[in-house]
């Protein structure tokens, strides 16, 4: 990898960690209360006031929407610490991957965020979906998004040393899959369907112990840019095509930012550093990390943090003081 990349020599991953758990203390208070809106108002609050005091020059290249959609963590927004000689880097932020999921008291919503140099993270031109594929580091080499959904599994299955039947694919629970749904039953894999958050299901596939062993369907775009710098970390693969919406003009306005519809994206065209970060903090329990608990005047997180030059992931869980932690803009409801 060409080395004008490289200009971030300190583990930033160990800073972003206070924003997500910024932001999943502050949804936590949202969590089965039905109002998705409040709850992410509430984690893009935390997550900004937060993001300020990492010491980088960052801009938002995946957040809430263009600037006059979004009152902050918009796309071209400058983040951090802004201090002269600080690491310039561009920013993939989701106060709350699963919104629906926080609302309704579900699990696996997390905060997240992912990070790497500056000119590194793909644009999505604006395109909300993408078709995605994801595995971990066992059979990252074997699969490929334009094959049959049969090849895929079987390969899969012959990398990780297992049997068709035993593989488990993740993939969100929704009307436009249910062609690929029927051909992972025909194939004979099993299923785990989740309502939102597929960045957690990408991650999935990459970590013991949750039982996920692939990850198929149409997902978010900003979404992909966000779990390949997890993946990068992870050693897990990951490639994905442009997927535009029927019935709207999403095709006409990709093309006419110069996007390739047919083109396949993998990690190195998402994320090209060879030195990216990502963390994220449980919400709600899931198969990733535990959600926020609350006791005897303490709020407990659990969350992951990685970096891909040395491939350090973490595990932290952390307590915090109730009385000290208002500062994130969580009140009591």
């Amino acid at each position: 990898m060409a080395q004008q990349f490289m200009n971030v020599d300190r583990n930033l991953a160990m800073e972003l960690v206070r924003v997500t758990e910024a932001a999943a203390l502050a949804a936590s208070r949202w969590v089965g209360k039905g109002d998705k809106i409040a709850a992410d108002g509430a984690a893009v609050d935390a997550m900004r006031a937060a993001i300020d005091s990492v010491a980088m020059d960052g801009v938002v290249v995946i957040g809430e929407g263009e600037k006059d959609e979004a009152p902050m963590l918009f796309i071209g927004e400058r983040v951090g610490t802004l201090a002269p000689g600080a690491p310039k880097v561009e920013i993939a932020v989701d106060p709350i991957d699963g919104t629906t999921l926080t609302s309704k008291g579900m699990p696996n919503a997390v905060a997240v965020i992912g990070m790497s140099e500056a000119g590194t993270l793909y644009d999505s031109h604006g395109l909300f979906y993408m078709n995605k594929i994801a595995t971990g580091p066992d059979a990252a080499n074997v699969v490929d998004i334009s094959a049959p959904v049969l090849t895929n599994l079987q390969n899969v299955a012959k990398a990780k040393g297992m049997k068709v039947s035993e593989l488990t694919v993740c993939v969100l629970d929704r009307p436009r899959h249910a062609d690929l749904v029927k051909e992972i039953r025909a194939a004979g894999g099993r299923i785990k369907f989740i309502s939102d958050g597929d960045v957690a299901g990408c991650i999935m596939t990459c970590l013991p112990g949750t039982g996920v062993d692939l990850y198929l369907g149409t997902g978010g775009a900003p979404e992909c840019v966000i779990t390949a710098c997890a993946l990068k970390c992870l050693g897990g693969a990951l490639q994905a095509k442009p997927w535009p919406r029927p019935d709207t003009d999403d095709a006409a306005q990709a093309k006419a930012k110069g996007l390739d519809l047919n083109s396949v994206l993998d990690l190195d065209d998402l994320a090209k550093g060879d030195n990216t970060f990502f963390a994220c903090t449980g919400i709600t329990d899931g198969e990733l990390v535990r959600g926020v608990h609350y006791s005897n005047g303490y709020a407990t997180t659990e969350s992951l943090v990685m970096r891909s030059k040395t491939g350090t992931v973490r595990r932290i869980v952390a307590q915090h003081r109730i009385d000290k932690v208002r500062q994130y803009g969580f009140a009591e409801q």
